[in-house]
Order: structure tokens, then sequence, then C-alpha cells
């Protein structure tokens, strides 16, 4: 059909073409939302299900940015952790708005009805009805003399402070660090403790979503003679940094590192021991780390304010940047490769890109990959199809593993001196596992079991770190929870399970932790190559206790055989005496003869030159000499049975000597010149 059979002149008709064509009806509008959003929406990804579990999380990011921060330049770390509590008034005055007084107190959750209120206090006097009843017939029964109150779901905020002597930050870039989510610095191939670049921008999220209040930063590298200061929030919709100020400040003391400031809603009455337990467990990963943490209510009385000393000097050695494995790629990191590599071959490319592939072999990688590819070819010029045979061939070769060189553990020396700071145990002991490999990464396991200590409960006490990181949620599907519980016969190393006050540490570090779920909490248990390690690790551990505490028994086992001679010294003496007393008596009256020897010991006895506790006293110089043989019989063939010694560290006053540290796994000598 033809426009001139519609009766619509050609201006009408291009009219019509030009209008947007409608959407169909039940359509629906395409969206999109910024990285920010989304963790904002999703916050239970980054640890911030609740107010008290983002409370822990944000003291814990920042102690951890803290520490990589201070490591970075190879200094001793600092760090001071402030929690401030901040009442509804304080909090009010903050943000610019006046109290309120309620005018409807019915509309509130917290109401108590005259009747609720009734039912209450006739329950809280029979409380201490009982109890009177109780004491006066001197019953000791512990009866509550309050209900519990009703619970209201006010919110409580608090004031997160956070300083350290590490690398600090430069100026320019600090509203990026903060104001940006996936913008940072730890996106490297290495060992680190934080891999998405959330850290203190979720914490921001959160202050935004929970208070509205910015974050406050202060930070000076070194050699600066200024403090940069930034107070920013984030503008969520777009994902970028809303500066409110950023400027440039005296920096009179010469001081390095960053302070960070922010106020957020939280818990801190049902996450207190859970912030407690996190930083005693960093204390002992991290024993070359000095912390200070203060929590300030406002009832003095609540004031809480732990230090956790600096136990050593020495750090473990900084993890360095590597390569990919080859047999860990897929085909979008090789096409990044590509794309990012300076390298203008094939050849090239193979050896500089990748671990363990030197020349000769990527030579041979590059002949098996077929006719069209040659060591000159231009890298960029690879197809799509030429990559997915290069990532075919990548998953069926067979390549070395990598070296553990590029990660760094605590080490023996470190996880041991933090055990015996925090845990005081009995005794302890230490194992640090060779580096090995899954799905191309590296990875290494050091574990330690101790036996006793100080406010250490009954049975197993498991702390687990990942990269120098402790683990505090999601215990239960562990791979170190599940080996310490099913895997190890803890019976087999004279060591019981359920009465022993047994601690198991395990620190698992590696260029890639293989976290089960978005919280990165556990590791899961269904990694063969780990499990197996943590295993053996464990195992070791426990066969070197297993000699110190069969020497326990022994020497236990022999004190007890001195204690039962001891005990029958006395009922020996007297049946000894009255027998020797008879025999003198027969010798005097002639009715016996005796040898010599015994005529003079009996004449003794008659002359009263030996008594009764004359006997006694031989009888036990005999048992010490037995007791003392059997001990020496015993240190020769076995070792010297001694109780373990707790070295002391000295810090030095004035750092004026020179010296060289050559360290060990499991001790450092150092040299003085």
């Amino acid at each position: 059909m033809d426009s001139e059979g519609s009766g619509d002149s050609p201006a009408e008709i291009q009219k019509s073409k030009s209008k947007t064509p409608r959407k169909p009806k039940g359509a629906q509008l395409l969206k999109q939302k910024s990285p920010a959003e989304f963790f904002a929406d999703n916050k239970n990804i980054a640890g911030f299900d609740n107010p008290g579990k983002s409370l822990y999380t944000t003291v814990r990011e920042l102690v951890e940015n803290s520490l990589d921060s201070a490591e970075s330049i190879s200094e001793l770390p600092i760090v001071e952790i402030t929690i401030e509590e901040i009442g509804r008034s304080k909090f009010n005055s903050m943000i610019g708005l006046a109290d309120h007084e309620r005018v409807d107190e019915e509309l509130y959750d917290d109401f108590e009805t005259v009747k609720a209120r009734e039912k209450r206090l006739a329950k809280e006097a029979r409380l201490q009805e009982i109890q009177a009843k109780n004491a006066s017939v001197g019953k000791k029964v512990k009866v509550p003399t309050t209900t519990k109150p009703l619970k209201s779901r006010e919110a409580s905020y608090y004031r997160v402070t956070c300083k350290d002597n590490g690398r600090g930050m430069p100026h320019d870039d600090i509203p990026n660090m903060f104001g940006r989510v996936l913008s940072g610095t730890k996106y490297d191939l290495k060992q680190t403790r934080g891999k998405f670049g959330l850290g203190a921008k979720m914490a921001l999220i959160w202050s935004k979503m929970s208070t509205g209040l910015p974050i406050e930063i202060s930070s000076s590298m070194k050699s600066q003679n200024y403090t940069s200061f930034c107070r920013l929030d984030i503008d969520i919709h777009r994902n970028v940094p809303h500066i409110h100020v950023h400027e440039k400040r005296e920096n009179k003391e010469r001081w390095h590192g960053a302070e960070i400031q922010i106020v957020i809603e939280g818990n801190w009455t049902s996450y207190r021991s859970k912030i407690l337990h996190y930083m005693r467990q960093m204390a002992v990963i991290t024993p070359y780390a000095q912390f200070l943490f203060k929590f300030l209510s406002e009832t003095p009385d609540k004031n809480v304010t732990v230090r956790f000393a600096r136990r050593t000097d020495i750090m473990p050695p900084i993890p360095v940047e590597t390569k990919y494995h080859p047999s860990a790629v897929d085909l979008l990191l090789i096409k990044r490769l590509i794309a990012e590599t300076s390298k203008q071959y094939l050849l090239q490319f193979l050896q500089h890109e990748f671990v363990n592939v030197g020349k000769a072999y990527a030579e041979r990688l590059i002949g098996e990959m077929g006719s069209e590819f040659s060591p000159k070819m231009p890298v960029k010029s690879l197809t799509a199809q030429q990559i997915v045979r290069m990532h075919q061939l990548f998953r069926q070769a067979k390549f070395d593993d990598p070296s553990g060189n590029c990660l760094s553990p605590a080490g023996e020396y470190n996880l041991r001196l933090g055990i015996i700071k925090e845990l005081h145990p009995d005794m302890v002991a230490t194992y640090s596992g060779s580096a090995q490999v899954f799905e191309g990464h590296p990875f290494i396991v050091e574990a330690g079991v101790s036996v006793g200590g100080k406010d250490v409960k009954q049975g197993l006490n498991i702390f687990r770190f990942a990269n120098r990181i402790p683990l505090l949620f999601e215990q239960g599907a562990d791979v170190v929870t599940r080996t310490a519980i099913k895997r190890i016969n803890w019976n087999n190393y004279k060591i019981n399970q359920t009465q022993d006050k047994i601690g198991v540490f395990v620190s698992i570090v590696s260029t890639k932790i293989p976290f089960k779920g978005t919280g990165k909490e556990y590791i899961g248990d269904d990694i063969s190559e780990i499990a197996s390690a943590v295993k053996t690790a464990i195992q070791q551990c426990c066969a070197q206790l297993k000699s110190k505490i069969v020497k326990r028994i022994q020497a236990r086992e022999q004190q007890e055989r001195k204690r039962s001679l001891n005990k029958y010294i006395p009922n020996a003496t007297t049946a000894i005496y009255d027998m020797l007393k008879d025999m003198s008596q027969s010798r005097a009256s002639k009715k016996k003869r005796y040898e010599a020897k015994d005529a003079e010991l009996l004449n003794q006895v008659s002359a009263r030159l030996v008594t009764k506790e004359t006997l006694k006293e031989k009888l036990a110089q005999h048992v010490e000499k037995v007791d003392y043989e059997m001990a020496l019989e015993y240190a020769t063939q076995a070792g010297v049975n001694e109780e373990p010694r707790e070295d002391v560290y000295i810090q030095p006053l004035e750092a004026v000597d020179k010296f060289t540290d050559f360290v060990s796994p499991i001790f450092v000598f150092r040299f003085m010149h």
C-alpha cells in the first residue's frame, strides 16, 4: 500500500515517524547502580550486617589498614584505637538537632501500660520476698530482684578513632582512597590483608547510612613538613567523594602516619567480647606491634583500657608482588595481561608475565600451540581463537609449582612469642610448613598448639588466621575447626580433648585465600591440599608436645613413688627398731649368738647409739638416693627434664648499636657490631 491511499500528507507522515516509539505495556525500565550504591544495598557482603557487627568490622578494617601501612615501610607498628560512646543528646548537638521531649508516650515501643507496670512490680515484689525468705533460713540462692527492662530500638552512636605510625597517604590521593569504592592499592597479585578495596570506604558508607556524618582523615608522610586534613563523605549514586575540607596544616611534631575518625551507629554491649577477642588475637599474630585499645563510656566506671605490649622487634618480611602461574589464569585474565603487557612478542610475553616459564619452556609451549604460532609473532595480534588455544594448553600442560618466596608468614618465632605473651601456657609447640600450591597459588600453613594458660577454657580453643588476620565468625565450617575436632586423635598425644586447656593456632598465608561466602570469615574444608597441610601442621605440634608431656608424666610418677615410700617410713622404722630391740635382748640373755658385724649393731641398739630416729633418718636418705639415681639414669637416656622457660625480652633504651639479624623459622640470631 502506498502513501497516496492513506490520506496523509508527506509532512504528517514524516512527523509520525519522528515520534519516539512507545515502550510495550509491562516493559521494565533499565537501571544502573554505582559500586557504592551496590555495597550500600548489600552491606552484609562487607560484614556490616547489623550495628554491632558494623562496629566490630569498622575497628577491624581500620586496625588492619594501620598495620599494612606501618609494615610497608618496615616500621614497628604502634596502633591506638578508641571507641567513644556518644549519647543521644550529644549526637543531636553534633548534627545541630534540638532535643525533643516526648508528647505521645504511647507512640513509642518502650511504652509500658498501667496493667503491664502493675504486673512487673508485683513480680519484682514476689522475687524480693523469696530472696528475703531464703536469706532468713540461710539458703544462698541467687534470685534476680528485677525483671528485664523493656527493650528500646533507640540507636547507639560511637566515635571510632584509629591512629598509627605508618606510611601516611599522598595529599591528593586521600579523597579517592576513602570516597570512591573499588579504588585502592591492594589489587596486585601478592599476599595482602585486604582485597576488595572496601575497608574504610564501607565504614564511611555505613556512617552515611546511620548518622549522615562525614569521615575525618589526618595524614602525613615521612619527611613532610605538613599534615593533610580531609573531611569528606561519599556520593553514593555517583561513587565519587564529596569533599567538605581538604587542606594542608603545619606538622610541628614531624609525625608520620594516619589518624581516621568516624561516627557510626553501633552496639558495644553485644560485640564487646568480639572486639576485645579480636584485639587479643591480633596481638598473638603480630607480637611486633603495640596496641592501645580504649573504650570511653558516658559513665566512667564502664571505661575499658587494654594495652597489648610489643614483645619483639623482629618483623616478618614484606610480601612481594609476584606474577601469575599459568595454571591459575582464565581467558579474561590472559586478555587483560596481553592488553597491559609492555612486551612485543609472544615469547617475551610468556617469559615475563608468568612464573616458572623460562625461555626454553616458552618455546616448547609455542611449538605445541600450532603452526600459526611463532616466538616472534606480535602478542597483541593474537585472535580470540588463538587466546583460547593458549588457555587450553595452560590447563593441560604441567608447570613447576610456584615458590613461597613472595609470601610473608608470621614465622614460628613470632607465633610462639605471641602465644606465650597473651596466653601464658604451661607448654607450647609451633611448626611452619613448606610452601604448597592450590590452583597455581602458593600457600604456607603455620600452626601452634598450647596446653594450659591464663583465661583459657577447658577443651579446644581454636584461633584461626588468614594472611595474618584473625577470623572470629563462622568457625564451625572452617577447615581448621573441622580438622582439629574430627581428624586429630588427641589421646594419641597424651592430651585430653575435653579436660585439658588446649589452644590450637593455625595461620594460612597465600596470594589467594579461598574464603567461602562473601564475609571472608572462614576457609572451606573442600580443598584437599589445604586440609592436608593443616592436619600435618597440627600433628607436628602435637608430636612435639607428646615428648614433653611424657617426660612430665614420668616425673610425676617418680614423685608419686617417692611420696609413697616416705609415707611408709614411720611404720617401717617402728617395725625394724622393735625387731632389733628383741634381737639385742636375746643376745644379752645369751639365748642366741650373732656374727661380729650384726653383734656390733645390736650393741649400738642396746647402748641407744642407734635409735628409732636414727633408722628413720637413714631410710629417708636411702629414698632420696634411689630417687636421685633413677632421675639421673632417666636424664642420661632421655635428656634432662626441665620446666619450659620463657625468655624475657628487654627493649633497649637507646638504639645506638648497629646489628645484623640472621632469621630462622624458629629463632633469630642478632649480631651486634
